[in-house]
């Protein structure tokens, strides 16, 4: 990035979608159900080192926590189209407040807001946009998972509200690299899509 197009970092957000034991642990509701997505495991450690340069140069980061609320019975509430896609989700898969539904331990200590999602875009029904307002955030950047599902909803829904908006190419995955890469190319008409080390260097 060039100097005029540097974000500012102190009204900057990094927007950490879904990085979550219950999506990347092998002790996980995804790992139990067959459901592994190697590349995304390289993405914690990745995103951690993006998330500590931020907060040292005065950035916010917030992380979304897909969750499955439980309804009267305590059984979760989940959407047909998901229980089509992961039958194998039970009571106690993405549980608000339990080890699943909580950010994977290499974001320990880096996340400010923490998000509670029900849908793929972290905007739809939660408290980021107010949060991100509030902060005086003006630029978002994207990353986590999975690249054609929670970051391009939220990369959209960004978009539509008038943030600046990143995509971090080497900090989202998805399941393959064809919906991968062709994701990103679709979200180059709404985001400018560049890599956790231009971003990093970019706020030097």
């Amino acid at each position: 990035m060039s100097a005029a197009t540097k974000p500012v970092a102190a009204k900057t957000a990094l927007v950490i979608i879904d990085l979550q034991n219950d999506f990347l642990d092998a002790k996980g509701a995804y790992a139990r159900g067959g459901d592994t997505n190697p590349p995304a495991l390289l993405l914690p450690a990745r995103v951690a080192g993006v998330a500590r340069a931020l907060k040292a140069a005065g950035g916010l980061v917030v992380a979304s926590q897909f969750t499955l609320w439980p309804d009267a019975a305590g059984e979760p509430m989940v959407s047909p189209h998901l229980k089509a896609l992961r039958p194998y989700l039970k009571k106690g898969d993405f549980a608000p407040g339990s080890w699943g539904q909580a950010n994977v331990d290499a974001l320990a200590g880096l996340v400010d807001v923490a998000v509670s999602k029900v849908a793929y875009s972290a905007f739809f029904n939660t408290q980021l946009d107010w949060v991100l307002r509030r902060a005086g955030i003006d630029t978002v950047a994207v990353c986590g998972i999975v690249t054609n599902g929670g970051v391009a909803s939220t990369v959209r829904d960004a978009h539509m509200r008038d943030y600046r908006t990143l995509v971090l190419a080497d900090g989202c995955a998805a399941f393959g690299e064809e919906r991968h890469q062709t994701s990103l190319a679709d979200m180059r008409n709404v985001a400018e899509v560049t890599d956790c080390a231009a971003f990093t260097a970019s706020l030097a």
